[in-house]
């Protein structure tokens, strides 16, 4: 699928109870429908009055998260002058209406609190807000604003929703208690209702990680959950269980459920060779217990693009985003970077990842363990992108609609190779 450039969007706008009508469509450059701040500085200019984005409302021609036409829901943070509410029709009032499992940032009243507990916890660090925080991106998963801080730099607050991610701040300390320089600095948490303040890590996200960026964040963190795993902090610390006995049986409910969807994407054949593959789960775990790494905190999404550097000499690589960390077998990390890196910057994140283990496991068998873990790791993802489904409303389902299928045909096509 070609990427799209540019994405053209209708904004339904209210203010508290107010509706002010649809504005645009407009076309912005950004084609990634979960990035606010195009839409946020379009429509700000053309009110006069800031605007959040609260969530998608719908989407035509888009694919896999990005182009076409995107419907979203804003509101404006103060009333916006010479607009004249109207009364919303029939179907743009059931678009804009409640709905299950909605997030808690995506409702006016929702997002006001969110934003008005940051201002608070900035005032609790000693680091007032210096103004409105800029919205960056919203979607079903998170939404992310950047504050300016009266006292200098920049401070992030990420919304989540508890029911299906983990504690980012419980996950940061536990991090952080083997390795400080591995984690961002929290200043704030309220792990109820899913809400991370933290202070901003200078430099870039590494998706394009040097061999330096590799050789410096790799190993740290392989000690940090060689740490956690060898005096039990990890096994205690009320992870997501996703040990791999625990990943088998979700896999198999998963799998009946797919296979029992009327008209579902499995065929016939797909369904018979996916229970055949759940058939040969428990020896596939069996052997890769063998290779003796322990189970430990699981960053769950260990990609470059989650890794900060600034770049310099002597730089320490901090690592950002612990949303879907469990309890689990680390080398479902270990084999994270690989879709996303150039196969030979892979083979030195492989390379340096099993070296690292060796050191802290002797007589371990990690890059073993690189090879059996694979179509697990996709089972894993396809696990998880059912429970985002799961836990999401309706109208933004689009952004992982086909990803079970599309992870499990991955672990149907490796299966064979391990």
């Amino acid at each position: 699928m070609k990427q799209a450039n540019s994405r053209s969007v209708t904004a339904h706008l209210t203010y508290g109870d107010e509706y002010f009508g649809p504005q645009g469509p407009y076309e912005v450059d950004e084609a990634w429908w979960s990035a606010a701040a195009p839409v946020v500085e379009r429509l700000t200019q053309e009110l006069g009055v800031p605007v959040v984005v609260l969530r998608l409302a719908g989407v035509a021609d888009g694919e896999g998260g990005n182009g076409g036409h995107v419907v979203y829901h804003v509101e404006a943070l103060e009333r916006p002058a010479g607009l004249v509410p109207r009364q919303a029709g029939p179907d743009t009032a059931a678009l804009l209406g409640p709905a299950e499992r909605r997030a808690g940032w995506a409702t006016p009243a929702g997002l006001r609190d969110t934003l008005d507990w940051a201002e608070q916890a900035l005032d609790r660090a000693g680091r007032p807000s210096a103004g409105r925080p800029e919205q960056i991106r919203t979607w079903n998963l998170s939404g992310l604003f950047r504050y300016r801080t009266a006292t200098g730099g920049d401070a992030w607050l990420k919304a989540t929703n508890p029911a299906f991610n983990a504690d980012e701040g419980d996950v940061i300390a536990l991090l952080g208690s083997a390795d400080p320089t591995l984690v961002p600095p929290v200043l704030g948490s309220d792990p109820e209702r899913g809400r991370l303040l933290i202070d901003h890590v200078p430099g870039e996200d590494c998706w394009g990680p040097s061999a330096e960026e590799v050789a410096d964040v790799v190993p740290r963190l392989v000690a940090a959950q060689a740490a956690l795993a060898a005096d039990g902090r990890a096994a205690s610390a009320g992870l997501r269980d996703r040990t791999l006995p625990t990943l088998v049986a979700q896999v198999n409910t998963l799998i009946d459920r797919l296979a029992a969807e009327p008209g579902g994407e499995l065929t016939a054949g797909e369904r018979d060779a996916a229970r055949a593959l759940a058939a040969r789960l428990p020896a596939l775990v069996a052997e890769l217990a063998g290779c003796g790494l322990p189970d430990t905190l699981v960053h769950g999404d260990f990609h470059p693009g989650n890794w900060r550097s600034d770049g310099t000499d002597g730089t320490r690589v901090v690592v950002v985003d612990f949303a879907d960390s469990c309890l689990g077998h680390p080398a479902l990390d270990g084999l994270r970077p690989r879709q996303y890196v150039a196969e030979e910057r892979w083979a030195q994140v492989a390379e340096v990842w099993a070296r690292a283990w060796r050191d802290h496991v002797p007589g371990s068998a990690p890059e073993r363990a690189l090879e059996l873990v694979e179509p697990l790791y996709h089972l894993m993802y396809a696990v998880r992108y059912q429970e985002f489904l799961d836990h999401i409303e309706a109208s933004e389902r689009p952004y992982h609609e086909g990803d079970p299928v599309s992870e499990l045909r991955m672990a149907l096509a490796c299966a064979d190779q391990v």
